[in-house]
C-alpha cells in the first residue's frame, strides 16, 4: 500500500485537531519514506497557507549525528514553524496553554533568526553566524499522536515535525565582532531545565550537532539537497534541536531554563490548562 500525502495531511491535521490518537504512517506501510513524508509536510504548509497562516521558520529533529546510522538517516530533518505556534516571549514568565494538545513535552534549544538567506555549504560556525541576526534561548513544545510516543524519523517530519509552540526568550543581537566568542561558546554552554524551581536536567550545546551554529549549517545543506524545498531565508527563525532530552509537561506546572556561558537570557513558562 502507498500512502497518498494529501490524504494524510488531511488525517495527521484532523488527529491534532482533535487530539485523538493515530498508526503512525510508517506502521500502516513499510515503504513510507522521507520523499512521501516531506511531501506530506508540503501539503500541511498548503492547507496552512490557504488556512491565511504564515510560514516563520524552521524546527529540526534528529541532531545528534550518533542515531543517523541505526534510524538510516544521511542528516537531520525538519518542518515548518508557523505564525500563530512560534512567538517571543513578553517579558516575564510567558504563559502556554496546553488545551489544544494532546500529549505535550518541553525541550530547551537555542532559537536563531536569519538577517539574511543563509546558502549551504557553511561549515565553519563563524561563517553560519554572519547570517544570523540574532540568537536566544527557547522552548519548543513537541506534540505527538502516535500511540507511546513511538515514530521514526518520516513519521515525524510527516506530522509537522510534532512542532506544537515555539516560545523565544530575549534575543541577543549579534554584530560582527562577537561572532568569534559567540561560535567559540556555542558548543561549550550549559543548560539547565527546572520544574516548578527543581532541577530536572542539565544539558549542552554540543547536544545540538555539536553546536547550533553547524545545526544551521547542516540545516541549510540538507534543504538545499532536497528538490522543491524552500531555502532558508531572512526573516526565518531557527530552533535548533532541543539542548535535553525533551519532558511531559501538565497545567500548573512552571518551567524555566538558564544557560551558563553563554549571554542569553533565562526563561520561564507557565503551562495552564
Amino acid at each position: 500500500m502507498t500512502l497518498d500525502p494529501k490524504t494524510l495531511a488531511l488525517e495527521i491535521a484532523a488527529a491534532y485537531s482533535e487530539r485523538r490518537e493515530m498508526p503512525a504512517p510508517s506502521s500502516s506501510d513499510a515503504a513510507f519514506d522521507l520523499d512521501t513524508a516531506y511531501a506530506v509536510e508540503g501539503e500541511l504548509v498548503r492547507m496552512r497557507r490557504a488556512a491565511g497562516r504564515r510560514t516563520v521558520g524552521y524546527k529540526v529533529g534528529f541532531a545528534n549525528k550518533a542515531v543517523w546510522r541505526a534510524l538510516k538517516l544521511e542528516t537531520l530533518v525538519w518542518a515548518r514553524m508557523y505564525d500563530d505556534t512560534a512567538r517571543l516571549a513578553d517579558g516575564g514568565p510567558a504563559e502556554l496553554s496546553r488545551a489544544a494538545m494532546f500529549s505535550p513535552k518541553i525541550e530547551p534549544e537555542i532559537v536563531l533568526k536569519l538577517k539574511q538567506p543563509l546558502a549551504p555549504g557553511a561549515n565553519d560556525a563563524a561563517a553560519v553566524l554572519g547570517a544570523v541576526e540574532w540568537i536566544a534561548l527557547g522552548f519548543e513544545v513537541i506534540d505527538c499522536v502516535f500511540p507511546d510516543w513511538k515514530f521514526q524519523p518520516v513519521d515525524f517530519v510527516a506530522a509537522f515535525g510534532l512542532h506544537a509552540a515555539l516560545i523565544v526568550g530575549e534575543p541577543l543581537w549579534l554584530d560582527p565582532s562577537m561572532l568569534p566568542a559567540i561560535a567559540d561558546a556555542l558548543p561549550r554552554f550549559t543548560v539547565r531545565l527546572m520544574r516548578n524551581g527543581d532541577v530536572v536536567e542539565e544539558g549542552s550545546g554540543k547536544n545540538a550537532l555539536r553546536s547550533p551554529a553547524l545545526c544551521l549549517g547542516e540545516l541549510a545543506a540538507a534543504i538545499a539537497r532536497r528538490p522543491g524545498a524552500e531555502a532558508l531565508d531572512a526573516g526565518d527563525l531557527i530552533s535548533s534541536g532541543t539542548l535535553t532530552t525533551s519532558r511531559l509537561i501538565a497545567a500548573g506546572e512552571q518551567w524555566s531554563a538558564g544557560v551558563e556561558g553563554l549571554d542569553v537570557a533565562p526563561l520561564t513558562v507557565n503551562v495552564v490548562a
